[in-house]
């Protein structure tokens, strides 16, 4: 499958672009590693298979319906997929990252999320949001140094894990509007406001 490079972003160091078919097994590399797939709403794949349903389920098929900011980070000295960031396709516009555990505490995940953003301010996206288990302080900092502000904590059953997760929800307001989104507030009964 030929890469569109229309939706290629590039930074210092990085080539964030679509996935294809031919990198399932990169992708296989980082999904079965379990202590990347920690704070991730899925268990570790097991197979190649599941690795190439994955890509093509979270991916390709999305690519299929328009969903075009859904990238794999690749350093820019090999081309080697790293890992990814991804904006979900629903209304929360939650923005989502992992990489390869060799590749942590470097901002790689920083710089490739700070390239995703400006691309959706270009495209008009009014905000995005994206939220973080309190176990993992990490992805919480990457969030706050990206700009995102800390707006509620909510506690869920988390699925397919079904384990009770507190989540901190940060928002982004793109368009300089004040506005929060409301709908894990809402939906999820234990929600409040911690203390920053």
């Amino acid at each position: 499958m030929k890469i569109d490079d229309s939706y290629t972003l590039q930074t210092e160091r990085l080539i964030l672009r679509h996935f294809t078919e031919n990198d399932f097994e990169a992708l296989y590399t980082l999904l079965k590693d379990e202590e990347v797939n920690t704070f991730l709403p899925w268990y570790p794949v097991m197979t190649i298979e599941q690795a190439r349903d994955f890509l093509k389920e979270r991916f390709l098929d999305e690519y299929a319906k328009g969903h075009c900011f859904r990238y794999a980070i690749c350093l820019k000295d090999d081309s080697q997929v790293i890992g990814y960031v991804s904006l979900s396709s629903d209304d929360s516009h939650d923005l989502g990252y992992a990489l390869l555990k060799e590749h942590w505490h470097k901002g790689y995940a920083l710089e490739a999320s700070r390239a995703v953003i400006e691309r959706l301010k270009e495209e008009g996206l009014s905000y995005i949001t994206a939220t973080h288990d309190i176990h993992n302080p990490r992805s919480g900092e990457v969030m706050k140094k990206l700009g995102m502000t800390y707006k509620y904590s909510y506690i869920e059953q988390w699925r397919p894990k079904n384990i009770p997760v507190t989540f901190r929800m940060y928002q982004l307001n793109l368009d300089g509007q004040d506005r929060t989104f409301m709908k894990y507030w809402n939906l999820y009964e234990q929600h409040f406001i911690e203390t920053q």
